[in-house]
C-alpha cells in the first residue's frame, strides 16, 4: 500500500480502492453544489443522497459567490461552506472538494468574480502576477476552511 501523504496512516489507497483507517472504501459519489441550494435544505439533500448509495459527495467552490465585492468575504447562510462539510461528515459522507478557482464553463465567468474585469493587467486563468496575487488572497481565506475538515484531521474530506 502506498501512503497518499505520507504524514498520515489514516488514508491510503491500493490499486483497486482507498483505504480509510485501516477499512477498504469505494467511494459512490455524487454532486451537491452546496452553493445551489438553500441551505435550508442541505440535510435534506444528503440525506436522499446517503439512502441513494453514495457515501461521498462532490462539490466545487464559486469563488464569485463568496468573494462578490474584492476583499470582503462571506462564508454565511447559503454560502457556509463549514457547515455543508460539517453536514457531510455528521452523515456519514465523504467528501471530494474542488476550490477551483476556476470551477467550470458553465458557470458565469467560470466562477471568476465579476470584479476580475476592472483589474489591470489581470488575465485569468494565466501565470500573471496579478491574478496570482489575488488567487493567494483567495486561498488563504478559503483553504483553512477546508482543511480544517480533511480526513487527516477528523473530516471528511
Amino acid at each position: 500500500m502506498l501512503s497518499v501523504n505520507n504524514l498520515s496512516p489514516v488514508m491510503s489507497y491500493d490499486k483497486h480502492s482507498f483505504v480509510i483507517s485501516g477499512k477498504r472504501e469505494f467511494l459512490v459519489s455524487g454532486s451537491i453544489h452546496y452553493f445551489r441550494v438553500p441551505s435550508e435544505l442541505w440535510e435534506d439533500r444528503l440525506i436522499k443522497a446517503k439512502a441513494a448509495g453514495l457515501n461521498c459527495i462532490q462539490t466545487y467552490v464559486a469563488w464569485n459567490f463568496h468573494e462578490a465585492e474584492e476583499g470582503v468575504y462571506d462564508f454565511t447562510g447559503d454560502r457556509d461552506l463549514d457547515r455543508f462539510l460539517n453536514l457531510c461528515k455528521k452523515y456519514g459522507l465523504y467528501v471530494i472538494c474542488r476550490p477551483g478557482p476556476y470551477i467550470c464553463a458553465e458557470w458565469d465567468f467560470g466562477g471568476f468574480p465579476a470584479w476580475f474585469l476592472q483589474k489591470s493587467g489581470l488575465k485569468p486563468r494565466r501565470m500573471n502576477a496579478p491574478y496570482l496575487d489575488v488567487v493567494d488572497k483567495w486561498f488563504s481565506k478559503l483553504l483553512p476552511i477546508i482543511a480544517s475538515h480533511q480526513i487527516t484531521k477528523g473530516g471528511s474530506v
